[in-house]
C-alpha cells in the first residue's frame, strides 16, 4: 500500500468541476459559484488561489443559508472547504477537511445521490487521503464503502471510476484498478465541462502509465 499524502496536489486535482447540468434549478446561485471555483482551481496559484477559495467558502455559506441547507449547496460548501485544505496544506488544513466532512455528511443525509454521487465521491476521497487516528478521520475501509456506493449511483461516471481506480492502485489492487480505469476512459464526455474533462483524461493517462509499469 502506498503511503497516504493528503497534503499532496492529489486532493486539489480531485475536486473536479461538476457538470453544469447537475446544478438544480432550486439553487440557481450555485452556477456562478461553480464558475468562480473553476477559475480558482485552474487559473490561480499560491496565495491568490487560497484567498479565492476562502472567499468561495464565505459565498457558499450564504447559499447554504439561503437555500435552507440544500444538499447541493452543502456539497459545494464542502468542495470549497476541501479545496482550501489542499491549497493550504500542513496541519492547518485539517480543520478545513473536518468541516468538509461534516458538510458532506449533511448533504448525503439529505440526498444521498446529490450531484450524481459527487458528495459520496468527495467524502470517500477525504477518508482515503487524510491521516487516520489519532491525527484525523482517515479510513480506507470507510472510503471503499463510500466509493462503491457512489458507483452504484453513477456507474458510468468518469470521476467516480477514476478515483476508485486511483484508490485501488494506492492499495496495490492493480488488476481491479485497471478495470475501473477502463470504465473511466470509456465514460461519455460532457460538452459543458470541457476543461474538467480534459484535465481528468490527462490524469487517467498518467494512472494508466503507472499501471502499465505494474503489469
Amino acid at each position: 500500500m502506498q503511503k497516504k499524502n493528503f497534503f499532496s496536489p492529489f486532493l486539489f486535482i480531485l475536486i473536479t468541476t461538476l457538470s453544469i447540468s447537475t446544478v438544480h434549478a432550486s439553487t440557481p446561485d450555485l452556477l456562478p459559484l461553480q464558475h468562480a471555483w473553476a477559475k480558482a482551481n485552474y487559473k490561480l496559484e499560491g496565495k491568490a488561489q487560497l484567498e479565492a477559495f476562502s472567499a468561495l467558502i464565505a459565498q457558499a455559506k450564504v447559499l447554504v443559508e439561503q437555500s435552507e441547507n440544500s444538499a447541493e449547496a452543502l456539497t459545494w460548501l464542502a468542495i470549497s472547504q476541501s479545496s482550501t485544505a489542499s491549497a493550504k496544506g500542513g496541519l492547518g488544513a485539517l480543520d478545513f477537511a473536518e468541516s468538509a466532512k461534516e458538510n458532506l455528511e449533511r448533504a448525503i443525509e439529505k440526498e444521498e445521490a446529490v450531484l450524481e454521487g459527487t458528495a459520496l465521491t468527495v467524502l470517500a476521497a477525504l477518508y482515503h487521503k487524510v491521516p487516520g487516528w489519532p491525527v484525523s478521520f482517515g479510513s480506507d475501509k470507510k472510503a471503499k464503502q463510500l466509493f462503491k456506493r457512489a458507483l452504484e449511483i453513477n456507474p458510468e461516471g468518469m470521476d467516480q471510476n477514476f478515483f476508485y481506480a486511483e484508490f485501488l492502485f494506492d492499495d496495490g489492487e492493480y488488476e481491479e484498478a485497471q478495470g475501473f480505469l477502463i470504465r473511466a476512459q470509456n465514460a461519455p464526455e460532457k460538452a459543458n465541462r470541457p476543461l474538467a474533462d480534459k484535465k481528468r483524461r490527462e490524469e487517467i493517462a498518467i494512472l494508466q502509465a503507472k499501471l502499465d509499469k505494474k503489469a
